[in-house]
């Protein structure tokens, strides 16, 4: 699905941003990265979702290595595989939520008979069968991350990434974009989800993957880390605080 082997992240002017970071996300998978601000969660999932390239190291998607990739073109067929759900929602203000979501089957093109019913299903599945025709200001920001959440599975992605999707809500909409990710999930989607919202983490017993300083201290699919120290940060033991 999505794996990254021994992956390091370094930029000219801040320096190293990850460092061998090593996990795979598997088919069907919930997994949510933590960690304090500056961990590297947001760049692992700029990296899964083929926005950047590794220093070093190798991120596969779908079974293609990033070093076997040689062209942007490469890049957006891969991307098409996954669904991807921002924070800021990154809808566009002159379209309604149906033309928000068939835009990104228009670029890709699509053909025209297949936009509208492959629309208003994923409208429908996020429960905004009512608002097709409303533009994002007539929108709550919970209704606006559900259609953003829309267009990103409209193209039955095998997995989606989503990059802190509660950040911006209230609690209400918060626990309700959650919910729909879990549904998504449940239907065989994966999902890894960045969170600092530690009360979403602590609700299930869905994989949590630890950050700090670029490194992973704790992932709850390979048991408690070697570090006593990391083992009392990580929130998938339930017994201590992720920062």
């Amino acid at each position: 699905m999505i794996q990254f082997h021994s992956v390091s992240k370094e930029y000219p002017r801040t320096g190293l941003a990850l460092a061998d970071v090593t996990f795979r996300l598997r088919k069907g998978e919930f997994a949510f990265l933590t960690g304090p601000s500056g961990a590297g969660k947001s760049t692992i999932l700029r990296l899964a979702y083929l926005e950047e390239m590794p220093t070093r190291g190798e991120v596969r998607v779908s079974g293609v290595s990033t070093k076997e990739i040689r062209s942007r073109t490469e890049v957006a067929k891969l991307r098409r595989k996954l669904g991807i759900v921002f924070q800021d929602f990154r809808l566009l203000d002159d379209r309604t939520a149906e033309a928000n979501v068939a835009f990104a089957l228009e670029v890709i093109g699509t053909r025209r008979d297949q936009i509208a019913p492959r629309v208003q299903r994923v409208l429908s599945q996020v429960g905004l069968t009512s608002k097709l025709k409303a533009y994002p200001r007539e929108l709550s920001g919970g209704e606006q991350q559900r259609v953003a959440i829309a267009r990103a599975l409209v193209n039955d992605p095998v997995a989606v990434i989503a990059d802190e999707p509660t950040g911006n809500l209230d609690e209400r909409a918060t626990r309700g974009v959650f919910q729909l990710l879990r549904d998504i999930n449940a239907s065989g989607t994966a999902v890894l989800m960045a969170t600092h919202n530690l009360e979403l983490v602590r609700s299930t017993d869905y994989r949590v993957i630890e950050l700090d300083k670029g490194r992973i201290v704790y992932d709850g699919a390979e048991g408690p880390p070697a570090s006593p120290a990391a083992g009392t940060r990580a929130v998938g033991g339930r017994g201590g605080e992720a920062r």
